[in-house]
């Protein structure tokens, strides 16, 4: 997989200086579990905690 704009551990709280394991971890599941509304759920939390959330950059 290439790296993207977001992911599943990025929406996840998992941004920054966090745990490379558990980051891994959420990327595996998203590997094996991927589908087209797992992707738009992702897009979507992406774009309203952009807008929402306290730790956006």
């Amino acid at each position: 997989m290439k790296a993207g704009i977001t992911g599943w551990a990025q929406i996840n709280g998992l941004r920054g200086q966090t745990c490379i394991e558990k980051r891994i971890e959420y990327d595996l599941y998203y590997i094996e579990n991927w589908s087209l509304l797992m992707d738009l759920k992702i897009l979507v939390r992406t774009a309203l905690g952009g807008f929402l959330s306290k730790n956006a950059y």
